[in-house]
């Protein structure tokens, strides 16, 4: 097929059966260098392995929050950015933010419940949105 598709190339007086074995050996030796790079995996449990997921989702995501809690009242957003994000706990957020525990969580639970609501998901309740690990 090669020959033929590259019939026009063929120089009309040059030795037919040299110019065929030249495209037969270029094709051997095109095929070698290929397959030196490849790996056997007949069930493709070394392909498997090798997946990666895709970085843009990350990225949307990543985006999607920023917007929502910039949409947050700021002290909705400093009590779920202080428990959730760094890791405080109610009591010592309350201190920085100068309001009692209760207040805090409050504020936390109503920021969750907003950022939530503000990327179309429904686990506010079930603690991954900013939930300190």
């Amino acid at each position: 097929m090669r020959a033929w598709s590259n019939l026009h190339r063929f120089e009309p007086g040059t030795n037919l059966q040299a110019w065929l074995f030249t495209i037969l050996r270029n094709l051997f030796y095109s095929r070698y260098r290929k397959r030196r790079h490849e790996v056997e995996d007949p069930d493709d449990k070394h392909a498997a392995g090798l997946t990666a997921p895709p970085e843009q989702l990350a990225r949307v995501e990543h985006a999607e929050l920023l917007r929502a809690l910039a949409l947050l009242s700021a002290e909705h957003r400093e009590a779920l950015l202080l428990v959730g994000a760094q890791g405080m706990s109610y009591g010592e957020a309350g201190r920085v933010c100068g309001v009692p525990i209760g207040t805090i969580k409050s504020r936390v639970h109503r920021a969750r419940t907003q950022l939530a609501a503000l990327m179309h998901r429904e686990e506010a309740d079930d603690g991954v949105l900013l939930r300190a690990a």
